[in-house]
């Protein structure tokens, strides 16, 4: 839409107050504030929404891989086989033999339910959401037969323990006597406390070489599943067919969409229904750049009607006050935008603030799996939102940019 010098001069005019018309200038800014607000609120919980999801994404499959070969009965004898004729599939790019146990875990008279999880130990230490998220002591120490474990930070609050104290793990397969069996129950050393940032994980993991693990819990060779991990997650439905097969006889192949299916399908409903629920916001923005562009319009009549005795055409009247309408969308897009990367660039230290003055936890990593406020912004989104708004608002300004053009200055002027 471009406008001729005068059209330019005009419109600028009307988007500054003028005298008595101060009130139509506040409906306006009100408008683009309101805009600016909507514009905000929908990147900063889009941002945020995306965030939880690429955060529990990165690190559940950092922990669990993008599948599973789960033995029968929770034992894979033939798990060498496994792991080679996984290695051997098209697309898959890891198979490494895991042990998964819950137990209970006991110090100095506290006790917690835990997960124990066997490793290889160069898994390990190839493992990077364990290894960048070591707090205290070194996982270099977790090696077999050093009896040396390392747990999550959450657990270890929990139990008061500490790099260097030893807890107990009790394991209900033991050996059997005359009055049943008993417990089975083995000390380790606290060798490192990592915490990987997700709750339920730092809460309950206990990670042992996998050798030590098979004693535990009396195993023998035999593992609990295979993790696998493929060249694309996405992908997963297309490249563990052809393995679920050849191990069919074994084990069951289980990818991370069925083993977190809840998990992220009520973050995709929770996604959809907070965009379209935000985005009654910025409608409502707009109706405010509506009704301030009618007062306009009716407090400009007799302008309006010089202006068209002086020749100015209807497109031009058009044009003019869309331009008024869209400007105040436009500034309150950009200066939402602005607002919404400033509060993510501090979202933490805000959650914090609120935090202290109200005296309430409102970041429970308990219930909110995450120990910090995550946040990812998709400029795509960014950009829907911004056609979101100022489409909007150019919509919303054809009818007071029409009733502007089809002003009649005869009638208006007639008693002039």
């Amino acid at each position: 839409m471009i406008l001729s010098s005068y059209e330019r001069m005009i419109a600028r005019r009307y988007l500054l107050p003028g005298k008595g018309e101060g009130f139509i200038f506040l409906v306006a800014s009100i408008s683009l504030v309101a805009v600016m607000l909507g514009v905000a609120a929908l990147i900063i919980v889009m941002s945020v929404m995306n965030g939880f999801r690429a955060e529990l994404f990165d690190k559940i499959i950092g922990l669990n891989g993008h599948a599973v070969v789960q033995g029968y009965g929770g034992r894979l004898p033939d798990w060498q086989d496994i792991v080679r004729t996984a290695r051997a599939t098209p697309g898959i790019t890891k198979a490494t033999p895991l042990i998964e146990q819950p137990l209970m875990a006991s110090y100095e008279g506290r006790v917690e339910g835990v997960l124990v999880r066997g490793m290889l130990p160069e898994d390990i230490r190839a493992n990077r959401t364990i290894q960048e998220k070591v707090v205290a002591g070194n996982m270099a120490d977790v090696t077999p037969g050093s009896g040396r474990v390392a747990i999550g930070a959450r657990l270890a609050e929990a139990l008061g323990a500490n790099v260097g104290g030893q807890i107990s793990l009790i394991s209900p397969q033991g050996q059997t006597t005359p009055f049943g069996t008993v417990p089975r129950i083995v000390s380790y050393t606290v060798a490192a406390i990592f915490e990987v940032g997700v709750y339920d994980y730092d809460k309950s993991f206990v990670i042992m070489p996998i050798a030590d693990a098979q004693t535990l819990l009396m195993l023998g060779d035999a593992v609990g599943m295979v993790e696998i991990e493929t060249v694309d997650a996405d992908r997963v439905a297309t490249i563990l067919p052809p393995l679920a097969d050849k191990v069919g006889k074994s084990g069951v192949v289980t990818d991370w969409r069925s083993m977190n299916a809840s998990l992220f399908e009520a973050l995709a409903v929770e996604r959809v229904a907070m965009f379209v629920v935000l985005s009654l916001i910025i409608l409502v923005a707009v109706f405010n750049i509506l009704s301030s562009l009618i007062m306009l319009v009716r407090a400009k009549t007799r302008d309006i009607a010089i202006l068209r005795t002086m020749g100015a055409s209807r497109s031009a009247m058009v044009k003019i006050f869309m331009t008024v309408g869209v400007t105040i969308g436009a500034l309150g897009t950009a200066a939402g935008i602005v607002l919404a990367f400033v509060f993510l660039f501090f979202r933490q230290s805000v959650v914090n603030a609120i935090q202290f003055l109200t005296g309430q936890n409102l970041w429970d990593p308990s219930i909110r799996f995450l120990t910090e406020l995550p946040a990812k912004t998709d400029p795509f989104e960014v950009l829907a939102i911004v056609a979101l708004a100022i489409g909007s608002a150019f919509l919303f300004t054809l009818y007071p940019a029409f009733k502007a053009a089809n002003t009649d200055p005869v009638q208006v002027l007639r008693y002039e």
